[in-house]
Formats: C-alpha cells, sequence, structure tokens
C-alpha cells in the first residue's frame, strides 16, 4: 500500500511528496529532524521529540512554520494515515526555498515533511548474539563548530564513519571526539557497564542528548544501578565488562566485539539483556 505523506499543510500519496530543487535542506542539510518510534500504535516519548525539535530549529534559528500543538496533531494525524502500529517516523524541517546563495533569510517559510513507516535497523538475532563494532577514525564534528544537540539534516561526518564500519564488514563504528574521548556511535548513543556501573560519555564529549538514552538512564537508576555521565577513552571500551548502544531505532543492543577485542564473555550481557527489557516494558506500557 503507498504510503500518505505529510508535505507542509496536508497529505499526499507519497508519489507526489515532492520538494522543490531549491528548498535549503536539500542544497545545504539546512534543517533538522526527528526519529521516532511507534508501540502498539503509541508514538513514544513525542513531547520530548518535539521539545527537541523545537530546540535545535531554534539553535539555527530555523523558525518552524507551525506551533508544538498542531505539529503534535499532524505527526499523529500521518500515523493513523498509514495504519502504523509498530513502526517509526521521520519528522523533518527544513529551512525551506531559496536560492543557490547560501543567505538563509533569503528563505520564506520552512518546510515540514512527516513520514510514517516501517523500520528495522538490525536483525533481530542480533540482540541475542551481539554487535561487533570498530573504532571509527573519522572523528566527530568539534563542539565549537556545530553543537551535538542540534539534531540537523548533515549527517556526512555520521556517515563517513559509517562507511569505515561497512567497509570492515561491521554493521556500526564508535566515534572519539576531537581530544580522543568517547561520543557516540554513528547513529547510537554509547554506554559501559564495569563493575555493576553504568557508564555513558557526557554530552559535552559530542554526543546526542538521545530520547532513548534518557529512559535508558532513568530505568537504569530505578533498577538500582548507579549511572554515571564521564569522558570514556577507547581503553575504557576494551576494558569494559559490557557495551551497549542506544538509539530510537536500534533500542538497546548489545555490543560483544570492538576492534577485534571480546567484550566480556562475547555475548550480550546480563545487565545489558535487563535493561533491554525494561525497555520494552516501557516502551509498551
Amino acid at each position: 500500500m503507498a504510503l500518505k505523506i505529510w508535505i507542509n499543510d496536508g497529505l499526499v500519496d507519497e508519489s507526489e511528496a515532492k520538494i522543490s530543487v531549491f528548498d535549503h535542506g536539500l542544497l545545504y542539510g539546512d534543517g533538522v529532524f526527528e526519529g521516532i518510534r511507534v508501540y502498539d500504535g503509541k508514538i513514544f516519548e513525542l513531547q520530548a521529540h518535539i521539545d527537541r525539535l523545537y530546540r535545535s530549529a531554534n539553535a539555527i534559528r530555523l523558525l518552524i512554520a507551525q506551533n508544538p500543538q498542531t505539529l503534535i496533531k499532524n505527526v499523529q494525524t500521518t500515523v493513523a494515515a498509514n495504519d502504523i502500529d509498530d513502526g517509526y517516523i521521520r519528522l523533518v524541517v527544513t529551512r525551506g526555498v531559496g536560492t543557490l546563495g547560501l543567505n538563509p533569510l533569503i528563505c520564506k517559510q520552512s518546510a515540514i515533511i512527516i513520514i510514517a513507516a516501517t523500520i528495522q535497523l538490525y536483525p533481530p538475532e542480533l540482540y541475542e548474539t551481539g554487535l561487533k563494532v570498530i573504532s571509527a577514525n573519522t572523528i566527530r564534528n568539534h563542539p565549537l563548530s556545530i553543537s551535538p544537540q542540534i539534531k540537523s539534516l548533515n549527517y556526512l561526518n555520521n556517515i563517513l564513519a559509517k562507511l569505515e564500519a561497512l567497509d570492515r564488514d561491521m554493521l556500526e563504528a564508535i566515534m572519539y571526539n576531537h581530544q580522543g574521548y568517547v561520543a557516540e556511535a554513528t547513529g547510537d548513543n554509547v554506554f559501559i557497564i564495569r563493575k555493576s556501573k553504568v557508564m555513558t560519555p557526557p554530552i559535552s564529549a559530542g554526543s546526542l542528548e538521545g530520547i532513548t538514552r534518557s529512559v535508558v538512564i532513568k530505568l537504569a537508576r530505578e533498577s538500582g544501578y548507579e549511572v554515571i555521565e564521564q569522558n570514556l577513552t577507547r581503553y575504557d571500551l576494551y576494558a569494559a565488562d559490557e557495551i551497549f548502544l542506544t538509539g530510537t531505532a536500534a533500542e538497546v543492543i548489545g555490543v560483544v566485539e570492538i576492534d577485534g577485542r571480546k567484550i566480556g564473555a562475547g555475548q550480550p550481557g546480563p545487565i545489558t539483556g535487563e535493561l533491554l527489557k525494561k525497555f520494552e516494558q516501557y516502551a509498551r506500557s
């Protein structure tokens, strides 16, 4: 069945979902987005995603052409129109139509795109066997260049690191910042377990303040685990008892090898498994 896509003011068939070649989102990656999950027909943490979208937009001086309440309603309408029970929403806001010049002030109004469909990032069996990852040579963008908290349309930094992983027949890579500390994976946040303590890089290290990351931190603390946000080195990853990644599409997935070094027993660890179950329960509650 053809998808219904929300473009600006209403739904259109996917074959009619078009944007101008002069849209600055296309020409310059000038825009912001959110990826949002749907579980059992319920949109996961929608308010948190909308709040982050508007923060990102404000940071780049992009005025979203709808207020948050209207945008929430339009997201819900798009999900219902596509009969999505378990799926994924891509909510995109571009600067809008401009010229071939960089000047963003020429763009008169932002463009809003909402896609509701299905997604599968990792094969289900990998949640049992775990991911093998590498350390990327491509470092994370300097935080003074562009804040990692801006979820922008320009993902070239992450894509270059992703290519490194794919060239090694891996699905994911860990990215480090300009100081050599762990920032994030190409599309997910990074956690390690050491002596039953849950550790994750601070957002100042160059990681996005992920929605799933925040939920997992909350669930870990409610389960009695100490959660520490601190700078982590490559050695910390190598010496970890467990490693797992979190993200909207990935949810919670264990890492069993990095740079050819086995993590723990070489399978997703018990705390990783516990937090995955708690996350699944939370998401579907």
